[in-house]
């Protein structure tokens, strides 16, 4: 077991970390711009963001499989009890969200009888769970609040990332950069 630890995430944490973010941003982004679309139209939107959401679910694993074999740098001794609570807590949260949301998605989109397709490299198999397009109806509901929820989390992360940098001046945020200033132990 590694036994090192450091203020600043690994070099493979901050690239999972930042392009998991930046795709759920954009895939947030595409699903809100097919909600005013129409028919093919807006299937071919929502073919991008389910394809894109199975993405986010295959880097998530990669980034759980990395976080099992690679040390945490520890929470700064500044952390109050509340915040090193809040930041766990919020962690915990987003690998929920990021392996449910698509999870979600891939299984209401197999209860209405719709493959995915993998920016046309390859169709995803729907889930063996036959057809009910209530029960999948039901469940694109949730996956939609669960990403709602998603990016509020998003907000609080980075105005609490925000908060460590400029207001307790402990650089927090460049635990997760790999330049900059020395985020405090």
């Amino acid at each position: 077991m590694i036994t090192e630890r450091r203020s600043r995430y690994s070099t493979g944490a901050m690239i999972f970390h930042w392009l998991i973010a930046i795709l759920v941003i954009v895939n947030w982004r595409i699903a809100e711009s097919a909600e005013h679309l129409e028919g093919a139209e807006k299937g071919a939107v929502f073919a991008n963001h389910k394809a894109l959401g199975m993405l986010i679910l295959a880097l998530t694993l990669g980034r759980l499989a990395w976080r099992l074999t690679h040390p945490l740098p520890r929470l700064p001794e500044n952390y109050a009890k509340w915040e090193r609570v809040l930041a766990r807590a919020t962690h915990v949260i987003f690998y929920v969200l990021l392996i449910g949301l698509p999870l979600g998605g891939w299984l209401a989109s197999s209860l209405v009888d719709r493959p995915i397709d993998f920016f046309g490299l390859f169709t995803i198999p729907m889930l063996p769970v036959g057809t009910d397009s209530d029960l999948g109806g039901a469940i694109f509901d949730a996956h939609a609040t669960g990403g709602t929820i998603m990016i509020y989390l998003i907000v609080l992360h980075t105005l609490g990332a925000l908060k460590h940098t400029f207001i307790d001046r402990d650089l927090g945020i460049f635990r997760m950069l790999p330049f900059g200033g020395k985020a405090r132990e």
